[in-house]
């Protein structure tokens, strides 16, 4: 086929999925890209993968500083109008070429890209969420809170309204303008349901068992957490679950980011501090070092709040670590509790005896470490991604005014 792929993301999970995808595809089809100047394209490039990678220039406007902030929400309005004008001219560019189907995953501001509307050749679009910051309550950070005059303020600005409005009417034009929309957990498929009332097909997202692999080193007395520094992540659930374990026996937590906000490391360095929690953060590293980190690790402890899907725990279980997650989002369908590692409810005082249960019993961590890595390599492999991505390809290049009902 002849495929034209979309994209405007940044660094993290979604990009490294699409140069996954999109070097399998690349055996073969023939692949165009389409992005813009805003996507991180260093980060797990794609550029040596396809035949062509057209980039367009957007530069969001500049947002104002104190005492002018409250005019950015509505700036950032104004940029996702601007953004409109750039889909068009891209999805006229596209539908000028003739792709047999054009694959669009995520967009940085919009998250649902606005081509998608714009777009009169068959779209299959892979969606990672939906824009969490509409649906869901935001976490509580010191750091968040309003002054009483900010507060008052806010009850007669319209500018956050406006933009959050207009980012969810055109989220939900975008997503119903899909011909077949593509999701990474059950859990997403559930969720897209309650938010835009549309099916969906669940193609589950693999991992790379060639680089996450385990090297036989020996464990060491630390867990290990990945993700972004952001407070939706759970690192300080997981600071308080460690401090509830015994100093004798309490490991070392490592952090390992890829995006760092600086003021949640503040805070959680802070925390660590305050609960006697000894925290190292690392930020950027390569594949090579976190495998060896993985391996190293007694075990990796994964507690983002209600998380679509998570490659962490299964690069974790790739490499024979056991995963200590929180019963909750896409972690509920990637590892096996009891089997491959441990999950239980949201609450610190069960968390933290998951954690020295593993930790303290070295056999019980080495079998699930065991499991996990045939685990992964019977079901969450690359190359069953692929085989799901290439049918539903298939089936939407014929989908131009097809709508999936039932998916499975």
């Amino acid at each position: 086929m002849k495929l034209a792929i979309y994209h405007n993301l940044p660094s993290g999970g979604g990009k490294r999925a699409l140069y996954e995808m999109t070097k399998r595809l690349a055996v073969r089809h023939t692949l165009d890209v389409y992005t813009l100047s805003t996507a991180e394209h260093d980060f797990c490039d794609v550029r040596p993968l396809v035949r062509s990678h057209t980039v367009l220039p957007f530069q969001p406007l500049p947002l104002g500083k104190p005492p002018f902030g409250r005019l950015n929400q509505g700036i950032r309005a104004v940029d996702l109008l601007r953004l409109e004008a750039v889909q068009r001219r891209i999805a006229a560019q596209i539908d000028a070429a003739g792709y047999d189907v054009v694959f669009v995953h995520n967009c940085r501001f919009s998250q649902s890209p606005g081509l998608l509307k714009f777009l009169r050749t068959p779209t299959v679009y892979y969606c990672q969420e939906p824009p969490r910051q509409l649906y869901e309550p935001a976490a509580q950070r010191p750091y968040l809170q309003f002054s009483r005059a900010q507060r008052l303020g806010n009850l007669v600005d319209p500018l956050p309204l406006l933009y959050r409005r207009t980012l969810a009417a055109l989220d939900r034009r975008n997503v119903k303008a899909a011909s077949l929309i593509l999701v990474n957990s059950a859990f997403s498929r559930e969720s897209l349901f309650r938010v835009y009332g549309v099916s969906a097909r669940v193609c589950y997202l693999g991992v790379d068992i060639r680089v996450f692999q385990p090297l036989s080193l020996p464990k060491e007395r630390f867990v290990l957490s990945v993700g972004a520094l952001i407070a939706n992540k759970g690192f300080d659930f997981v600071m308080q679950a460690l401090s509830l374990i015994d100093r004798t026996e309490r490991p070392k937590l490592i952090v390992v980011s890829n995006h760092v906000d600086p003021r949640e490391q503040r805070y959680l360095a802070e925390l660590a501090r305050a609960l006697a929690v000894e925290v190292e953060f690392q930020q950027m590293i390569g594949d090579h070092e976190l495998v060896t980190l993985y391996n190293r690790a007694a075990a990796t402890v994964y507690a983002p709040v209600m998380e679509p899907f998570g490659f962490v725990p299964l690069e974790s279980m790739a490499c024979a670590t056991p995963v200590v997650g929180v019963f909750e989002g896409g972690v509920r369908e990637s590892v096996a509790s009891n089997v491959t590692g441990v999950l239980v409810q949201r609450d610190p005082v069960e968390f933290a005896d998951a954690i020295h249960r593993v930790c303290s019993n070295p056999t019980w961590a080495q079998e699930l470490g065991k499991n996990g890595v045939a685990h992964v390599h019977r079901h969450w492999t690359w190359e069953a991604t692929q085989k799901g991505i290439e049918d539903a390809l298939t089936y939407g290049s014929g989908a131009r005014s097809r709508r999936l009902g039932s998916c499975s």
